[in-house]
Protein backbone atom coordinates (compact mmCIF):
# COMPACT_ATOMS: atom_id res chain seq x y z
CA UNK A 1 0.00 0.00 0.00
CA UNK A 2 1.43 3.34 -1.02
CA UNK A 3 1.48 6.09 1.58
CA UNK A 4 0.12 9.54 0.84
CA UNK A 5 3.69 10.85 0.53
CA UNK A 6 4.51 8.04 -1.93
CA UNK A 7 1.50 9.04 -3.99
CA UNK A 8 2.59 12.68 -3.98
CA UNK A 9 6.08 11.87 -5.15
CA UNK A 10 4.78 9.56 -7.87
CA UNK A 11 2.23 12.13 -9.01
CA UNK A 12 4.73 14.89 -9.44
CA UNK A 13 7.39 12.68 -10.97
CA UNK A 14 4.93 11.29 -13.49
CA UNK A 15 3.23 14.49 -14.50
CA UNK A 16 6.37 16.59 -14.79
CA UNK A 17 6.86 15.63 -18.41
CA UNK A 18 3.35 16.74 -19.29
CA UNK A 19 2.83 19.93 -17.34
CA UNK A 20 5.80 21.96 -16.07
CA UNK A 21 5.53 22.39 -12.32
CA UNK A 22 5.97 26.01 -11.31
CA UNK A 23 3.70 26.28 -8.32
CA UNK A 24 4.93 28.05 -5.21
CA UNK A 25 8.02 29.43 -6.92
CA UNK A 26 7.37 32.85 -5.45
CA UNK A 27 10.24 35.04 -4.31
CA UNK A 28 10.29 36.97 -1.06
CA UNK A 29 9.35 40.56 -1.79
CA UNK A 30 11.24 43.30 0.01
CA UNK A 31 8.42 45.37 1.47
CA UNK A 32 7.55 47.00 4.74
CA UNK A 33 5.25 44.83 6.88
CA UNK A 34 2.60 47.57 6.97
CA UNK A 35 2.35 47.68 3.18
CA UNK A 36 1.89 43.97 2.60
CA UNK A 37 -1.61 43.44 1.18
CA UNK A 38 -4.28 42.06 3.47
CA UNK A 39 -5.97 38.93 2.13
CA UNK A 40 -9.60 38.09 2.88
CA UNK A 41 -10.93 34.88 1.37
CA UNK A 42 -14.73 34.55 1.59
CA UNK A 43 -16.12 31.09 0.88
CA UNK A 44 -19.90 30.73 0.63
CA UNK A 45 -21.37 27.29 1.31
CA UNK A 46 -23.43 25.71 -1.52
CA UNK A 47 -24.01 28.64 -3.87
CA UNK A 48 -23.75 28.27 -7.62
CA UNK A 49 -23.40 30.97 -10.26
CA UNK A 50 -27.14 30.92 -10.81
CA UNK A 51 -27.51 32.78 -7.50
CA UNK A 52 -25.21 35.72 -8.25
CA UNK A 53 -26.85 38.43 -10.35
CA UNK A 54 -23.49 39.50 -11.78
CA UNK A 55 -23.20 36.02 -13.30
CA UNK A 56 -26.60 36.22 -14.96
CA UNK A 57 -28.89 35.03 -12.17
CA UNK A 58 -32.51 35.86 -13.05
CA UNK A 59 -34.17 35.15 -9.69
CA UNK A 60 -32.04 37.21 -7.31
CA UNK A 61 -30.21 40.50 -6.92
CA UNK A 62 -26.82 40.57 -5.17
CA UNK A 63 -25.89 44.27 -5.34
CA UNK A 64 -22.87 44.13 -3.04
CA UNK A 65 -21.31 41.20 -4.90
CA UNK A 66 -22.05 42.99 -8.17
CA UNK A 67 -20.41 46.17 -6.87
CA UNK A 68 -17.44 44.10 -5.76
CA UNK A 69 -17.12 42.84 -9.36
CA UNK A 70 -17.50 46.38 -10.70
CA UNK A 71 -14.55 47.47 -8.56
CA UNK A 72 -12.53 44.36 -9.31
CA UNK A 73 -12.28 41.24 -11.43
CA UNK A 74 -14.82 38.53 -12.22
CA UNK A 75 -13.51 35.06 -13.10
CA UNK A 76 -15.33 32.77 -15.51
CA UNK A 77 -13.29 29.56 -15.32
CA UNK A 78 -12.74 28.65 -11.67
CA UNK A 79 -13.10 25.05 -10.53
CA UNK A 80 -13.94 24.06 -6.97
CA UNK A 81 -14.48 20.46 -5.93
CA UNK A 82 -18.08 19.17 -6.02
CA UNK A 83 -18.54 18.90 -2.26
CA UNK A 84 -17.61 20.62 0.99
CA UNK A 85 -14.73 18.61 2.45
CA UNK A 86 -12.61 18.11 -0.69
CA UNK A 87 -12.97 21.80 -1.58
CA UNK A 88 -11.94 23.01 1.86
CA UNK A 89 -8.88 20.82 2.29
CA UNK A 90 -7.81 21.55 -1.29
CA UNK A 91 -7.94 25.34 -0.97
CA UNK A 92 -6.22 25.27 2.42
CA UNK A 93 -3.35 23.01 1.33
CA UNK A 94 -2.93 23.72 -2.39
CA UNK A 95 -3.11 19.96 -3.02
CA UNK A 96 -5.54 17.88 -5.04
CA UNK A 97 -7.66 15.34 -3.15
CA UNK A 98 -5.72 12.44 -4.68
CA UNK A 99 -2.69 13.81 -2.81
CA UNK A 100 -4.12 15.08 0.49
CA UNK A 101 -6.51 12.13 0.78
CA UNK A 102 -9.79 13.90 1.59
CA UNK A 103 -11.50 12.67 -1.56
CA UNK A 104 -14.87 12.00 0.03
CA UNK A 105 -17.13 14.31 1.99
CA UNK A 106 -16.67 13.67 5.72
CA UNK A 107 -18.21 15.57 8.65
CA UNK A 108 -15.55 14.80 11.22
CA UNK A 109 -17.43 16.20 14.26
CA UNK A 110 -20.55 14.26 13.28
CA UNK A 111 -19.02 10.96 12.20
CA UNK A 112 -15.56 11.29 13.78
CA UNK A 113 -14.18 8.05 15.20
CA UNK A 114 -10.81 9.77 15.34
CA UNK A 115 -10.66 11.12 11.79
CA UNK A 116 -8.91 14.46 11.60
CA UNK A 117 -7.18 16.85 9.27
CA UNK A 118 -3.52 17.11 10.30
CA UNK A 119 -1.92 20.52 9.55
CA UNK A 120 1.47 19.10 10.49
CA UNK A 121 1.23 16.67 7.57
CA UNK A 122 -0.59 19.00 5.16
CA UNK A 123 0.18 22.62 6.13
CA UNK A 124 -2.34 25.34 5.32
CA UNK A 125 -1.68 28.64 3.61
CA UNK A 126 -2.37 30.33 6.97
CA UNK A 127 0.64 28.62 8.54
CA UNK A 128 2.95 30.03 5.87
CA UNK A 129 1.47 33.53 6.09
CA UNK A 130 1.51 33.61 9.89
CA UNK A 131 5.16 32.59 9.88
CA UNK A 132 5.80 35.51 7.53
CA UNK A 133 4.31 38.04 9.94
CA UNK A 134 0.62 38.05 9.01
CA UNK A 135 -2.09 38.19 11.66
CA UNK A 136 -4.43 35.34 10.77
CA UNK A 137 -8.03 34.54 11.63
CA UNK A 138 -10.76 32.12 10.59
CA UNK A 139 -14.48 32.01 11.18
CA UNK A 140 -17.49 29.98 10.07
CA UNK A 141 -17.38 26.36 8.96
CA UNK A 142 -14.34 24.11 9.41
CA UNK A 143 -15.74 20.55 9.39
CA UNK A 144 -12.53 18.50 9.23
CA UNK A 145 -11.64 18.27 12.93
CA UNK A 146 -13.47 17.63 16.19
CA UNK A 147 -12.81 20.56 18.54
CA UNK A 148 -13.67 18.41 21.58
CA UNK A 149 -10.62 16.28 20.84
CA UNK A 150 -8.47 19.11 19.46
CA UNK A 151 -9.51 22.38 21.09
CA UNK A 152 -6.32 24.11 19.86
CA UNK A 153 -6.53 22.79 16.32
CA UNK A 154 -7.17 26.17 14.70
CA UNK A 155 -3.96 27.60 16.15
CA UNK A 156 -2.00 24.60 14.89
CA UNK A 157 -3.64 25.12 11.49
CA UNK A 158 -2.17 28.62 11.31
CA UNK A 159 -4.82 30.91 12.78
CA UNK A 160 -4.07 33.38 15.56
CA UNK A 161 -7.76 33.72 16.35
CA UNK A 162 -10.92 31.87 15.36
CA UNK A 163 -14.67 31.69 15.87
CA UNK A 164 -15.97 28.46 14.35
CA UNK A 165 -19.22 26.57 14.14
CA UNK A 166 -18.40 23.19 15.65
CA UNK A 167 -20.18 21.20 12.96
CA UNK A 168 -22.66 19.13 14.99
CA UNK A 169 -20.35 17.38 17.42
CA UNK A 170 -21.09 13.70 17.61
CA UNK A 171 -24.25 13.88 15.53
CA UNK A 172 -26.32 13.12 18.63
CA UNK A 173 -26.21 16.45 20.44
CA UNK A 174 -28.95 18.61 18.98
CA UNK A 175 -27.58 21.82 20.44
CA UNK A 176 -24.33 21.52 18.47
CA UNK A 177 -26.10 21.18 15.13
CA UNK A 178 -27.25 24.79 15.15
CA UNK A 179 -25.23 26.97 12.80
CA UNK A 180 -27.85 29.68 12.36
CA UNK A 181 -30.24 30.62 15.17
CA UNK A 182 -28.93 29.86 18.69
CA UNK A 183 -25.59 28.72 17.23
CA UNK A 184 -23.04 26.53 19.01
CA UNK A 185 -19.62 28.08 18.37
CA UNK A 186 -16.02 27.26 19.29
CA UNK A 187 -13.49 29.99 20.14
CA UNK A 188 -10.41 30.37 22.31
CA UNK A 189 -12.77 30.67 25.28
CA UNK A 190 -14.26 27.25 24.48
CA UNK A 191 -17.51 26.07 22.91
CA UNK A 192 -20.91 27.44 23.86
CA UNK A 193 -24.39 28.35 22.64
CA UNK A 194 -25.35 31.94 21.82
CA UNK A 195 -29.11 32.08 22.58
CA UNK A 196 -31.20 34.31 20.38
CA UNK A 197 -28.30 35.17 18.08
CA UNK A 198 -28.01 34.56 14.34
CA UNK A 199 -24.75 32.74 13.68
CA UNK A 200 -23.81 34.53 10.43
CA UNK A 201 -24.00 37.86 12.27
CA UNK A 202 -21.63 36.59 14.94
CA UNK A 203 -19.13 35.27 12.39
CA UNK A 204 -19.23 38.55 10.49
CA UNK A 205 -18.87 40.64 13.67
CA UNK A 206 -15.85 38.54 14.65
CA UNK A 207 -14.18 39.46 11.35
CA UNK A 208 -15.01 43.15 11.73
CA UNK A 209 -13.57 43.18 15.25
CA UNK A 210 -10.43 41.41 14.03
CA UNK A 211 -9.99 44.03 11.31
CA UNK A 212 -10.29 46.87 13.80
CA UNK A 213 -7.82 45.32 16.22
CA UNK A 214 -5.17 44.50 13.60
CA UNK A 215 -5.66 47.18 10.95
CA UNK A 216 -2.04 48.38 11.26
CA UNK A 217 -0.59 44.94 10.53
CA UNK A 218 -0.89 42.61 7.52
CA UNK A 219 -3.88 40.30 7.91
CA UNK A 220 -5.01 37.05 6.28
CA UNK A 221 -8.60 36.02 6.98
CA UNK A 222 -10.37 32.79 6.05
CA UNK A 223 -14.08 33.62 6.13
CA UNK A 224 -15.80 30.28 5.58
CA UNK A 225 -19.46 31.30 5.57
CA UNK A 226 -22.10 28.87 6.81
CA UNK A 227 -24.65 30.47 4.45
CA UNK A 228 -26.59 29.49 2.36
CA UNK A 229 -26.22 25.76 3.15
CA UNK A 230 -29.31 24.10 4.64
CA UNK A 231 -31.24 23.97 6.85
CA UNK A 232 -33.18 26.78 5.19
CA UNK A 233 -34.10 29.46 7.72
CA UNK A 234 -35.41 32.99 8.00
CA UNK A 235 -32.91 35.82 8.50
CA UNK A 236 -32.92 38.97 10.65
CA UNK A 237 -33.94 41.17 7.70
CA UNK A 238 -36.57 38.74 6.35
CA UNK A 239 -38.06 37.21 9.50
CA UNK A 240 -41.42 36.27 8.01
CA UNK A 241 -40.35 34.02 5.14
CA UNK A 242 -41.85 30.55 5.39
CA UNK A 243 -41.65 28.93 1.96
CA UNK A 244 -38.59 26.95 0.92
CA UNK A 245 -37.49 29.14 -1.99
CA UNK A 246 -38.22 32.34 -0.09
CA UNK A 247 -35.95 31.16 2.71
CA UNK A 248 -33.23 30.24 0.25
CA UNK A 249 -33.41 33.65 -1.41
CA UNK A 250 -33.40 35.35 1.99
CA UNK A 251 -30.19 33.48 2.86
CA UNK A 252 -28.58 34.55 -0.42
CA UNK A 253 -29.64 38.13 0.29
CA UNK A 254 -27.96 37.84 3.66
CA UNK A 255 -24.71 36.59 2.12
CA UNK A 256 -24.73 39.74 0.03
CA UNK A 257 -25.54 41.96 3.03
CA UNK A 258 -22.67 40.53 5.07
CA UNK A 259 -20.21 41.03 2.22
CA UNK A 260 -21.41 44.62 1.97
CA UNK A 261 -20.83 45.19 5.69
CA UNK A 262 -17.30 43.84 5.44
CA UNK A 263 -16.41 46.01 2.45
CA UNK A 264 -17.86 49.08 4.18
CA UNK A 265 -15.74 48.43 7.27
CA UNK A 266 -12.60 48.18 5.13
CA UNK A 267 -13.48 51.61 3.76
CA UNK A 268 -14.12 52.98 7.25
CA UNK A 269 -10.74 51.74 8.45
CA UNK A 270 -8.96 53.18 5.43
CA UNK A 271 -7.52 49.82 4.36
CA UNK A 272 -9.79 48.93 1.42
CA UNK A 273 -7.08 49.76 -1.14
CA UNK A 274 -4.57 47.53 0.65
CA UNK A 275 -6.90 44.56 1.00
CA UNK A 276 -7.51 41.92 -1.65
CA UNK A 277 -10.96 40.43 -1.07
CA UNK A 278 -11.96 37.17 -2.76
CA UNK A 279 -15.47 35.79 -2.92
CA UNK A 280 -16.19 32.28 -4.15
CA UNK A 281 -18.11 29.14 -3.18
CA UNK A 282 -17.16 25.60 -2.20
CA UNK A 283 -19.44 23.88 -4.73
CA UNK A 284 -22.74 24.23 -6.54
CA UNK A 285 -26.12 24.80 -4.95
CA UNK A 286 -27.97 21.90 -3.29
CA UNK A 287 -29.81 19.72 -5.79
CA UNK A 288 -33.23 20.51 -4.35
CA UNK A 289 -32.85 24.18 -5.37
CA UNK A 290 -33.56 25.33 -8.93
CA UNK A 291 -32.54 28.78 -10.11
CA UNK A 292 -32.48 30.54 -13.46
CA UNK A 293 -29.40 31.92 -15.16
CA UNK A 294 -29.56 33.80 -18.45
CA UNK A 295 -33.03 32.43 -19.03
CA UNK A 296 -32.11 28.78 -18.41
CA UNK A 297 -33.33 26.77 -15.41
CA UNK A 298 -30.37 25.40 -13.47
CA UNK A 299 -30.75 22.68 -10.87
CA UNK A 300 -28.18 22.88 -8.09
CA UNK A 301 -25.19 20.71 -8.94
CA UNK A 302 -23.69 19.97 -5.54
CA UNK A 303 -21.94 16.56 -5.47
CA UNK A 304 -21.75 16.43 -9.29
CA UNK A 305 -18.85 17.05 -11.64
CA UNK A 306 -21.09 18.90 -14.08
CA UNK A 307 -20.45 22.63 -14.50
CA UNK A 308 -23.30 23.53 -12.15
CA UNK A 309 -21.46 21.56 -9.46
CA UNK A 310 -17.86 22.71 -9.86
CA UNK A 311 -17.67 25.87 -12.00
CA UNK A 312 -17.65 28.38 -9.17
CA UNK A 313 -18.28 32.12 -9.23
CA UNK A 314 -15.20 34.03 -8.08
CA UNK A 315 -14.72 37.76 -7.66
CA UNK A 316 -11.54 39.51 -6.52
CA UNK A 317 -11.47 43.17 -5.58
CA UNK A 318 -8.81 45.63 -4.43
CA UNK A 319 -9.32 49.17 -5.80
CA UNK A 320 -6.12 50.58 -7.23
CA UNK A 321 -4.49 47.16 -7.52
CA UNK A 322 -6.99 44.94 -9.33
CA UNK A 323 -8.36 46.67 -12.45
CA UNK A 324 -12.00 47.63 -12.00
CA UNK A 325 -14.77 46.01 -14.01
CA UNK A 326 -12.50 43.42 -15.60
CA UNK A 327 -13.24 39.83 -16.55
CA UNK A 328 -10.74 36.98 -16.58
CA UNK A 329 -11.04 33.75 -18.54
CA UNK A 330 -7.90 32.34 -16.94
CA UNK A 331 -8.11 28.74 -15.79
CA UNK A 332 -8.05 28.58 -11.99
CA UNK A 333 -8.86 25.83 -9.52
CA UNK A 334 -8.81 25.58 -5.74
CA UNK A 335 -5.22 24.31 -5.57
CA UNK A 336 -4.18 27.76 -6.83
CA UNK A 337 -5.26 29.63 -3.70
CA UNK A 338 -2.22 28.73 -1.58
CA UNK A 339 0.45 29.71 -4.13
CA UNK A 340 -1.49 32.87 -5.04
CA UNK A 341 -1.82 33.99 -1.43
CA UNK A 342 1.86 33.26 -0.89
CA UNK A 343 2.70 35.31 -3.98
CA UNK A 344 0.56 38.22 -2.81
CA UNK A 345 2.22 38.14 0.61
CA UNK A 346 5.73 37.77 -0.79
CA UNK A 347 6.16 34.44 0.97
CA UNK A 348 8.44 31.68 -0.25
CA UNK A 349 6.83 28.31 0.40
CA UNK A 350 9.50 25.72 1.30
CA UNK A 351 10.64 23.66 -1.66
CA UNK A 352 9.94 20.53 0.37
CA UNK A 353 6.23 21.33 0.35
CA UNK A 354 4.55 20.00 -2.77
CA UNK A 355 1.65 22.08 -4.00
CA UNK A 356 -0.35 21.25 -7.10
CA UNK A 357 -1.36 24.87 -7.69
CA UNK A 358 -0.24 27.82 -9.78
CA UNK A 359 -0.25 31.43 -8.68
CA UNK A 360 -2.68 33.67 -10.58
CA UNK A 361 -1.41 36.86 -8.92
CA UNK A 362 -0.27 38.26 -12.29
CA UNK A 363 -3.80 37.80 -13.59
CA UNK A 364 -5.17 39.82 -10.67
CA UNK A 365 -2.95 42.71 -11.70
CA UNK A 366 -3.73 42.38 -15.41
CA UNK A 367 -6.47 40.13 -16.86
CA UNK A 368 -4.42 39.76 -20.04
CA UNK A 369 -1.74 37.99 -17.99
CA UNK A 370 -2.74 34.38 -17.40
CA UNK A 371 -1.06 31.82 -15.19
CA UNK A 372 0.80 28.82 -16.53
CA UNK A 373 -2.07 26.46 -15.92
CA UNK A 374 -3.23 24.48 -18.97
CA UNK A 375 -6.11 22.61 -17.35
CA UNK A 376 -8.17 22.46 -14.17
CA UNK A 377 -9.39 19.45 -12.21
CA UNK A 378 -12.41 18.64 -10.04
CA UNK A 379 -12.96 15.47 -8.02
CA UNK A 380 -14.44 14.31 -4.74
CA UNK A 381 -17.98 13.52 -3.69
CA UNK A 382 -20.11 11.00 -1.81
CA UNK A 383 -20.05 10.70 1.95
CA UNK A 384 -17.01 9.20 3.57
CA UNK A 385 -16.61 5.43 3.45
CA UNK A 386 -15.65 3.97 6.81
CA UNK A 387 -14.06 0.53 6.85
CA UNK A 388 -14.57 -2.15 9.47
CA UNK A 389 -11.59 -0.75 11.35
CA UNK A 390 -13.34 2.61 11.62
CA UNK A 391 -10.92 4.38 9.29
CA UNK A 392 -11.96 6.59 6.36
CA UNK A 393 -11.34 4.85 3.07
CA UNK A 394 -12.05 5.83 -0.52
CA UNK A 395 -14.97 4.21 -2.29
CA UNK A 396 -12.69 3.57 -5.25
CA UNK A 397 -8.93 3.04 -5.55
CA UNK A 398 -8.91 5.66 -8.30
CA UNK A 399 -11.71 8.18 -7.98
CA UNK A 400 -13.65 9.55 -10.99
CA UNK A 401 -12.85 13.15 -11.91
CA UNK A 402 -13.23 15.84 -14.57
CA UNK A 403 -10.61 17.89 -16.42
CA UNK A 404 -11.12 20.88 -18.66
CA UNK A 405 -9.12 23.41 -20.61
CA UNK A 406 -10.39 26.54 -22.34
CA UNK A 407 -12.37 24.53 -24.90
CA UNK A 408 -12.85 20.92 -23.88
CA UNK A 409 -13.98 19.02 -20.79
CA UNK A 410 -13.46 15.31 -20.21
CA UNK A 411 -14.76 12.93 -17.58
CA UNK A 412 -12.54 10.14 -16.29
CA UNK A 413 -13.96 6.98 -14.76
CA UNK A 414 -12.62 4.82 -11.92
CA UNK A 415 -10.61 2.74 -14.42
CA UNK A 416 -8.60 5.83 -15.43
CA UNK A 417 -10.34 5.98 -18.80
CA UNK A 418 -11.98 8.98 -20.44
CA UNK A 419 -15.65 8.21 -21.05
CA UNK A 420 -17.15 11.61 -21.94
CA UNK A 421 -15.95 14.62 -23.93
CA UNK A 422 -17.68 17.97 -24.33
CA UNK A 423 -16.79 21.10 -26.24
CA UNK A 424 -17.51 23.23 -23.20
CA UNK A 425 -16.90 26.47 -25.11
CA UNK A 426 -20.02 25.77 -27.19
CA UNK A 427 -21.92 23.18 -25.16
CA UNK A 428 -22.11 24.73 -21.69
CA UNK A 429 -24.99 22.45 -20.69
CA UNK A 430 -22.93 19.35 -21.54
CA UNK A 431 -25.59 17.83 -23.76
CA UNK A 432 -23.47 16.44 -26.61
CA UNK A 433 -20.98 13.77 -25.66
CA UNK A 434 -18.29 13.68 -28.37
CA UNK A 435 -16.54 10.54 -27.17
CA UNK A 436 -17.56 8.62 -30.29
CA UNK A 437 -16.90 11.42 -32.74
CA UNK A 438 -14.62 10.13 -35.48
CA UNK A 439 -12.61 13.29 -35.97
CA UNK A 440 -8.91 13.93 -35.67
CA UNK A 441 -9.53 16.87 -33.33
CA UNK A 442 -11.49 14.83 -30.78
CA UNK A 443 -8.95 12.02 -31.01
CA UNK A 444 -6.22 14.53 -30.19
CA UNK A 445 -8.23 15.90 -27.27
CA UNK A 446 -8.71 12.42 -25.82
CA UNK A 447 -5.04 11.60 -26.32
CA UNK A 448 -3.94 14.86 -24.65
CA UNK A 449 -6.04 14.38 -21.53
CA UNK A 450 -5.41 10.63 -21.33
CA UNK A 451 -1.67 11.31 -21.10
CA UNK A 452 -2.32 13.59 -18.15
CA UNK A 453 -4.51 10.95 -16.50
CA UNK A 454 -1.90 8.26 -17.09
CA UNK A 455 0.62 10.39 -15.23
CA UNK A 456 -1.47 10.40 -12.04
CA UNK A 457 -1.07 7.80 -9.28
CA UNK A 458 -3.03 4.59 -9.80
CA UNK A 459 -4.15 4.80 -6.19
CA UNK A 460 -5.59 7.92 -4.56
CA UNK A 461 -4.37 8.76 -1.07
CA UNK A 462 -6.48 8.18 2.03
CA UNK A 463 -6.45 10.56 5.00
CA UNK A 464 -3.64 9.64 7.37
CA UNK A 465 -4.45 9.52 11.08
CA UNK A 466 -4.46 7.24 14.08
CA UNK A 467 -7.73 5.59 15.07
CA UNK A 468 -8.88 6.96 18.43
CA UNK A 469 -10.84 4.95 20.97
CA UNK A 470 -12.54 7.82 22.74
CA UNK A 471 -15.66 7.71 24.84
CA UNK A 472 -17.22 10.69 23.06
CA UNK A 473 -17.80 8.44 20.06
CA UNK A 474 -20.48 6.14 21.39
CA UNK A 475 -21.76 4.91 18.03
CA UNK A 476 -20.56 1.35 17.29
CA UNK A 477 -18.30 1.17 14.25
CA UNK A 478 -20.58 -1.35 12.55
CA UNK A 479 -23.46 1.15 12.75
CA UNK A 480 -21.27 3.87 11.31
CA UNK A 481 -20.27 1.64 8.40
CA UNK A 482 -23.92 0.86 7.64
CA UNK A 483 -24.82 4.54 7.62
CA UNK A 484 -22.59 5.05 4.59
CA UNK A 485 -23.63 1.96 2.63
CA UNK A 486 -26.66 3.72 1.14
CA UNK A 487 -24.38 6.22 -0.61
CA UNK A 488 -22.32 3.58 -2.42
CA UNK A 489 -24.43 3.51 -5.58
CA UNK A 490 -24.86 7.25 -5.96
CA UNK A 491 -23.52 8.53 -9.26
CA UNK A 492 -21.27 11.54 -9.63
CA UNK A 493 -21.78 11.72 -13.39
CA UNK A 494 -25.15 13.49 -13.76
CA UNK A 495 -27.56 15.31 -13.87
CA UNK A 496 -27.20 17.62 -16.83
CA UNK A 497 -26.64 21.21 -15.83
CA UNK A 498 -30.04 22.27 -17.15
CA UNK A 499 -32.02 19.17 -16.21
CA UNK A 500 -35.18 20.17 -14.38
CA UNK A 501 -35.88 16.90 -12.60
Amino acid sequence: MKTMRDNKVLAFASIAAILPFTACDTQVKQSDESTKPNIIFILADDMGKEWVSGYGADDIQTPNLDKMAETGMKFNNVYSMPQCTPSRVTLLTGQYPYNHGWINHFDVPRWGHGAKFDPAMNPTYAQFLRDAGYKTAATGKWQVNDFRLEPDLMVRAGFDDYFMWTGAEGGNEEVTEKRYWDPYIHSKEGSKTYPGEFGPDLYNDFILDFLRENKDEPMAIYYSMTLPHGPLVHTPVEPDVTEKMDKHKAMIHYVDILVGKLLKELDNLGIRENTIVFFTTDNGTAGSIIGSRNGINIRGGKTYLTENGVSAPMIASCPGTIPSGTISNALVDFTDMLPTFADIAGVSVPESYQSDGFSFYKTLLDPAEENERKWVLAMGSLSGNVGEDGMIKNWFTFRDRAFRDKQYKVYVDTLKKINRVFDISKDKMEEHNLIDAKTEEIADVIDYFQKIVNGLPDEDANPQYERLNNSIYDVPIENLVKSFEKTRNRSNMSPRANENR
